[in-house]
C-alpha cells in the first residue's frame, strides 16, 4: 500500500468527533473563505470565549475535589459510614481519574480535544446523580468513580486544548484559567456545602458538564490537532476563526505545517527513540513536576481542610475552609496576571519556596502544640499559627505550583508523543493524588507535625529541581519550545 493510501485511511479513521467549523461555514456555496467572510466574521468567537467554555470542565474538577470536605460529617451520619469507608469514598475519585488519565491521551488523539470533553462529561453527569440518590456505599462509590473518570480525561485535555489555541503572548495567562476554574469549583463546593444538604450539592454538580456539552458545538477544534491529522482546510479555518478574520495567519500556518512535517506521521514511537533527548528530557520534566505537585500534600489539605482546622482548635472550621477556597481563587487570578510577565520558571521557584516555608511553620506549630496544655493561651496561639501556615501554603501553591505544571505539560511535550506521554504524566499525578488523599487522615492521626514535615521535604526538593532543570517557556511558540530540546 502506498504512503498516500496510508495517510488517507488514517484521515478517515480520525475525523473529529465534533466536526470543526460546521456552524460557521454558512457561505459554503460560494468559493473559498473570502466568499463567506462577512457571515464568518459575524459568527466568529474569540479565544477567550473558547477558553471560558472549556473551563466548565475544570470547574467540574473543582466541585469533585471540594465535595468531600464540607460533606464528611453529613454523609457519614446519613449513611452510617466509618472513617475508613469515607476515606475510601474521598479517594475513589482519584482511582477513577487514573483510569481516565490512561485513556485521555489516546482518546484526545483519535477523536479530538472536543470529542474527548464530550466523552468526559457523560460519566460526570451520571456519577453526580448516583451520589445524589445513593442509599448505601455501592452507589456512593460508583458515583465517585465515574466523576473521577471524567475528571481524569478533563485534566489532560483542557490544558492541551487551551495551549494549542492560545496565541503565544497570552498562552500562560489563558492556561492559568484551567487552575482558576478548579479553584472556583472548590470554593463553590465549600460555600454551598455550608448552606445546602449534601444531596442537593451533588445535584448541583451536574450543571457544569450539562452546559459544557452543547457549548462545545460552538467552538473550533484545536488547529494543531487538525494539522497533525492532515485536515488542512479545517486547520486553517479553525486558526483563522481563533485569531480573527482581519489577522494574517500565514506565518503561524507555515510554522505549524513545518512542525507537523518534521515529526513522524506515526501515532506512536519506538521505545528506543525515547532515549533521544528531545523525548526523554521534556517527558522527565513533566512527570517529575506533576508528581511533586501532589507530594507537597496540597490535595490532602484541600480534601480534609475541615478536619485539619478542627485539629488546630478552630471551631468555625467550615467557614475557615471556605476562606481557603477564596484564597485559592484570588491567588490563581493573580498568577494568571503574572504568568506572561514574570514567566513560568520564576513563579515556580517563588511558589515552591513559599510552600516549603509555610509547611515548616505548620509542622513546628503542630509539634509545639502537642507539647503544651490544651488550656493554655499558647495552645490557642499555636492553633492560629498553624491555620495561618495552611492558608499561606495554599496561597503560595496557587501562585505557581498549582497551574504551571499543567501549562508546562501542554507546552513542552513533542506533538508526536503528546498523547501517550501526557497520559503517563497525568496518570502519575492522579496516582500520587490518590496516595496523598488516602493516607492523610491516617498520617494526621499518627502525627500532625510529622505529616507536614514529610510534605515539606518534597516541597524543598521541588525548589532545587525547578532551579536546576526546568526551562523558561514564556514568549516562545510551542514549535520553538519543542525544537529547543533537539
Amino acid at each position: 500500500m502506498s504512503v498516500r493510501d496510508d495517510t488517507d485511511d488514517g484521515r478517515d479513521l480520525r475525523k473529529p468527533f465534533l466536526h470543526t467549523g460546521s456552524w460557521y461555514r454558512m457561505g459554503s456555496g460560494q468559493s473559498g473563505m473570502l466568499g463567506s467572510s462577512q457571515a464568518i466574521r459575524e459568527s466568529s468567537i474569540s479565544v477567550l470565549g473558547c477558553v471560558l467554555i472549556v473551563a466548565l470542565g475544570p470547574l467540574q474538577f473543582g466541585l469533585t475535589s471540594g465535595f468531600s470536605s464540607p460533606t464528611q460529617d453529613a454523609i457519614t451520619e446519613d449513611l452510617g459510614l466509618t472513617v475508613s469507608e469515607f476515606s475510601i469514598f474521598g479517594s475513589l475519585s482519584n482511582v477513577g481519574a487514573m483510569v481516565g488519565a490512561i485513556a485521555s491521551g489516546q482518546m484526545a488523539e483519535y477523536i479530538g480535544r472536543k470529542g474527548s470533553l464530550v466523552i468526559a462529561s457523560i460519566p460526570n453527569i451520571i456519577g453526580w446523580l448516583a451520589i445524589a440518590f445513593a442509599q448505601d456505599t455501592s452507589f456512593l462509590y460508583l458515583g465517585r468513580l465515574l466523576t473521577g473518570f471524567g475528571v481524569g480525561i478533563i485534566s489532560y485535555t483542557v490544558p492541551v486544548y487551551v495551549a494549542e489555541i492560545a496565541p503565544q503572548n497570552l498562552r500562560g495567562s489563558l492556561g492559568t484559567v484551567y487552575q482558576l476554574s478548579i479553584t472556583i469549583g472548590i470554593m463553590l463546593a465549600y460555600l454551598l456545602g455550608i448552606f445546602v444538604q449534601w444531596r442537593i450539592l451533588a445535584i448541583l454538580g451536574v450543571l457544569p458538564c450539562t452546559i459544557l456539552i452543547p457549548g462545545l458545538f460552538f467552538i473550533p477544534e484545536s488547529p494543531r490537532w487538525l494539522a497533525k491529522m492532515g485536515l488542512t482546510e479545517d486547520f486553517e479555518t479553525s486558526l483563522q476563526v481563533l485569531r480573527g478574520f482581519d489577522t494574517d495567519i500565514s506565518l503561524e500556518v507555515n510554522e505549524i505545517k513545518r512542525s507537523v512535517a518534521s515529526t513522524s506521521r506515526r501515532t506512536t514511537i519506538r521505545f528506543a527513540e525515547l532515549k533521544q533527548r528531545r523525548y526523554w528530557f521534556p517527558l522527565m520534566i513533566v512527570i517529575v513536576l506533576l508528581l511533586l505537585q501532589q507530594l507537597c500534600g496540597i490535595n490532602g489539605v484541600i480534601f480534609y481542610s475541615t478536619s485539619i482546622f478542627e485539629s488546630a482548635g478552630i471551631t468555625s472550621s467550615n467557614v475557615a475552609t471556605f476562606g481557603i477556597g477564596a484564597v485559592q481563587v484570588i491567588t490563581t487570578g493573580l498568577a494568571a496576571w503574572l504568568m506572561d510577565k514574570a514567566g513560568r520558571r520564576l513563579l515556580l521557584i517563588v511558589s515552591s519556596s513559599g510552600v516549603t516555608l509555610c509547611l515548616l511553620i505548620v509542622a513546628v506549630a503542630f509539634f509545639w502544640k502537642d507539647s503544651v496544655s490544651s488550656d493554655s493561651s499558647l495552645h490557642g496561639i499555636l492553633g492560629i499559627i498553624s491555620v495561618v501556615g495552611v492558608v499561606g501554603m495554599v496561597f503560595t501553591f496557587c501562585l505557581g505550583m498549582g497551574p504551571i505544571p499543567w501549562i508546562i505539560m501542554s507546552e513542552i511535550l513533542p506533538i508526536n508523543i503528546k498523547g501517550l506521554a501526557g497520559s503517563v504524566a497525568t496518570l502519575g499525578n492522579w496516582l500520587f493524588c490518590w496516595i496523598i488523599t488516602m493516607t492523610i487522615n491516617f498520617l494526621l492521626d499518627w502525627s500532625s507535625g510529622g505529616t507536614f514535615t514529610i510534605y515539606m521535604v518534597f516541597s524543598a526538593f521541588t525548589v532545587a529541581f525547578v532551579t536546576l532543570l526546568v526551562p523558561e517557556t514564556k514568549g516562545r511558540t510551542l514549535e520553538e519550545i519543542q525544537f529547543s530540546f533537539r
